[in-house]
């Protein structure tokens, strides 16, 4: 079954996913270069790519069907609703960090490790 799913991505991420982005990055850097990140982000093209991938270069843990957020993403990928790209911000030579996404991640990853996910990167 999960040979032929098509998971359907919007064109754009939401626009409540950058206020989400900036909170995430608020952890990690302060007000000011999470803001500008979040800036970055709305302005960044959309690119691609697999979501092992993004999973290795994040450094993060897979998180499994059991967790609600994926499970939720699950379903909606099954019920063949789009998915926001991912916001991502690259930490020069250390690892790519998830502001925006990291459910929807896990969810794809689960259906397809190979799976081609739309992202803005800066």
């Amino acid at each position: 079954m999960t040979d032929k799913l098509v998971i359907q991505w919007m064109a754009e991420p939401e626009d409540h996913d950058y206020p989400a982005a900036q909170s995430y990055l608020n952890l990690l850097y302060d007000d000011a270069k999470a803001a500008s990140y979040a800036e970055q982000l709305r302005k960044a093209p959309v690119s691609s790519f697999k979501a092992k991938d993004i999973l290795r270069a994040s450094g993060l843990a897979l998180l499994g069907e059991s967790n609600s957020h994926v499970d939720k993403d699950r379903k909606k990928v099954l019920a063949g609703t789009k998915l926001s790209p991912l916001l991502l911000v690259r930490q020069a030579g250390v690892k790519v960090i998830v502001a925006d996404g990291y459910h929807r991640l896990c969810a794809v990853y689960g259906f397809n490790e190979d799976a081609v996910i739309p992202c803005k990167i800066v």
